[in-house]
C-alpha cells in the first residue's frame, strides 16, 4: 500500500487557512505532505527493503509518484525515469 496526499493544509498558522495559495508563497503546510508505504511479506522479499528505509527520510514529491508506479506494475514507456521511482534497484 502506497499513500500520498494530494496537497497540504494550512490549519491557522500565521493566520492562513485552507490550501489555495499559489506555490512559490505556499507555506510548507501547503507543499510538504505526508507518505506512507506499507509492505506485504511477498513485496518485502521482492524489493530491497534495506535500502527504501535508508533513503526514507530523503525529499520526494509527487511528480515520483508517477515513476514509482510505472516501476512497480513494469510498464514498459519511453516516459519512465528510473532515478525518479523511489523503489527502484540500484
Amino acid at each position: 500500500m502506497l499513500y500520498i496526499s494530494d496537497h497540504g493544509e494550512s490549519l491557522g498558522e500565521n493566520g492562513v487557512y485552507l490550501h489555495g495559495l499559489p506555490y512559490f508563497m505556499a507555506p510548507d503546510a501547503q507543499t510538504h505532505v505526508g507518505a506512507l508505504l506499507w509492505l506485504g511479506e511477498k513485496m518485502r522479499r521482492k524489493l530491497d527493503v534495506q535500502k527504501i528505509m535508508k533513503e526514507s527520510d530523503k525529499s520526494y514529491s509527487q511528480d515520483n509518484l508517477f515513476h514509482t508506479l510505472l516501476g512497480f506494475f513494469g510498464v514498459k514507456t519511453k516516459v519512465y525515469k528510473r532515478e525518479m521511482d523511489i523503489l527502484h534497484d540500484e
